[in-house]
């Protein structure tokens, strides 16, 4: 290079590149992708603290768990909103995964009973989920009539 003369700057406008495992550049995600994560998470800390709740009551300290699984299963609900979930479909996963893992797990961990009416109403609830999710993307897709 001659002196006086100027180094190419970097290109700073533009997002990084992220490269998939083959090699292939991918696009940056967008806020939407994050969504299903952020549900995951909701779910997950909600169950906790619901099956942390039957453990307090006989050992205190899962009340730790019990506030801070809740606390942070409303933040993480919250965030799915914020990028754009229509509130039903969202609380509609959020509700039948957690009450059908919640059941299953209380089952396997504390011994409690999963009847075939208990199985009847899990799988109703998980019906009507599905009825949301499919009526909200058709009324999206109808322009909402």
């Amino acid at each position: 290079m001659s002196p006086g003369a100027r180094r190419p700057r970097p290109d700073h406008g533009s997002p990084p590149s992220i490269v998939s495992a083959r090699g292939a550049p991918r696009p940056p995600r967008s806020r939407r992708d994050t969504v299903w994560p952020l549900l995951g998470a909701a779910i997950c800390s909600e169950v906790a603290a619901s099956l942390a709740l039957k453990a307090a009551l006989e050992h205190l300290g899962w009340y730790l768990l019990v506030v801070s699984g809740y606390s942070a299963a409303f933040v993480f609900l919250a965030a799915v909103l914020r990028r754009g979930l229509p509130v039903g479909v969202a609380y509609g996963i959020w509700a039948a995964t957690g009450v059908t893992l919640t059941a299953l797990l209380a089952a396997l961990v504390f011994g409690e009973a999963l009847s075939p009416l208990v199985l009847a109403g899990i799988a109703l609830v998980v019906a009507g989920v599905l009825c949301v999710e499919v009526g909200a993307h058709r009324a999206a897709g109808d322009g909402g009539a």
